[in-house]
């Protein structure tokens, strides 16, 4: 069942609006019939400004007036099918505490995956070219420091990322490269 969009809001509101029941209201919300007494005992939720679920078209006045006059009844959300907001592309945000594990990350990138273009990496992980260069010719003002670890460990990019990027970095043609092929393959001399 779906449930409001705040719900402890809209209980709230509910519990200073109408005459509906602890547990019609828990029901609606989603949450606990004794969360909804403490509610209205001004225990819980006391700073809490109420949501009105009718202005918010989650829920009709005839319908909170039927539940008001048959306890036995239970509130139905209005279920709208707007589209959501497409997701923001742009920079992702990378937390402090985990920025300088980038380092660490771009030179285990550039170990396992160096196919991968230094877009790509700064795509990936949320770093710069002059990082990824610095990395790269060992210039890094912490290059004594760095130890190369997975990004997807480290918590700076998702598997799927990952192996995306790797996908679109392998060479074009369906096969081994040549320069890629054993050596062992290598024909004999006689």
């Amino acid at each position: 069942m779906a449930l409001p969009l705040m719900p402890k809001a809209t209980a709230v509101w509910l519990v200073e609006n109408t005459a509906l029941s602890f547990q019609q209201i828990a029901d609606f919300c989603g949450l606990h019939a004794l969360e909804i007494q403490a509610i209205a005992d001004g225990e819980v939720a006391s700073g809490i400004v109420g949501q009105d679920p009718i202005a918010n078209g989650q829920v009709t006045r005839a319908e909170i007036e039927r539940c008001e006059a048959d306890e036995d009844a239970r509130l139905s959300i209005i279920v709208t099918d707007y589209l959501q907001p497409a997701k923001q592309k742009g920079a992702r945000y990378t937390p402090v505490s985990k920025r300088q594990d980038r380092p660490d990350a771009v030179s285990w990138l550039l170990k396992h995956h160096p196919d991968l273009s230094d877009a790509q990496i700064c795509k990936l992980i949320g770093t710069t070219k002059p990082t990824i260069q610095s990395v790269r010719e060992k210039t890094h003002w912490n290059a004594a420091n760095i130890k190369p670890r997975n990004p997807v460990t480290l918590g700076l990019c998702s598997e799927a990322d990952l192996e995306k990027a790797v996908a679109i970095s392998r060479p074009r043609g369906g096969g081994i490269s040549p320069s890629a092929a054993p050596e062992s393959e290598a024909p004999a001399h006689e």
